[in-house]
């Protein structure tokens, strides 16, 4: 028994041990010279979604002002005409958020272009993800089946790919699905993630004419 816990122990503390290693000798050093006062204050403002480990979340920290960013106006351009309708900006950002589940949106390239930022979502992002590639957003473990799952999509070879499992108190369910254009063309990937438990249970009807 002895055995078989430092066979578990030890290989984590040495990936711990040579995490922090590179995090002290090469990332932290390379983001210094590199990040400018606004990333960092990016960076900040980002940290908070994802959450602290070891260290009690800082309540404000400031670093060089930067300009504001200005806030989206309502014109004549800012009119998206889609197949089945016509939105805003506004609209079409509200309306994605409201959705019951989390959308993201993978470029041909696999880049990472969108996501949904719904009150109440499955996995933790930010908007630093935006522009990444998506095999960096994936544990290496998990990344050979994320490679295989998008190039069969640009092959045609299938048409979705589903994955289920248990996450505490939610039971949550993964789809990505190939998108194309209208001639067949593939543009890229979305993946959508959903908390299915209460559906689950769901039994008998329950009509529209009965709401109160």
């Amino acid at each position: 028994m002895t055995q078989a816990i430092a066979d578990l122990v030890l290989p984590t503390l040495h990936s711990i041990t040579e995490l922090f290693y590179k995090e002290e000798n090469i990332l932290f050093p390379m983001s210094l010279e590199t990040l400018t006062p606004d990333e960092w204050q990016e960076i900040f403002a980002q940290s908070h979604e994802i959450g602290y480990a070891l260290v009690t979340a800082p309540k404000n920290w400031q670093a060089a002002p930067r300009d504001d960013i200005p806030t989206p106006t309502t014109t004549q351009s800012d009119f998206i005409k889609l197949d089945t309708g016509v939105l805003n900006l506004e609209q079409l950002n509200c309306l994605l958020k409201t959705l019951p589940f989390d959308l993201t949106f993978v470029d041909k390239d696999d880049i990472v272009r969108y996501y949904s930022a719904g009150k109440e979502r499955i996995f933790t992002r930010t908007p630093a993800v935006i522009g990444r590639k998506v095999q960096f957003c994936h544990p290496p473990d998990s990344v050979h089946v994320v490679n295989k799952i998008v190039e069969d999509f640009k092959q045609n070879k299938r048409e979705s790919a589903d994955f289920w499992l248990q996450m505490q108190d939610k039971f949550v369910y993964i789809r990505y699905l190939p998108v194309r254009n209208d001639n067949g063309e593939f543009i890229g990937v979305v993946e959508i993630t959903q908390d299915i438990k209460d559906i689950q249970q769901l039994r008998g009807e329950k009509r529209i004419l009965s709401e109160e």
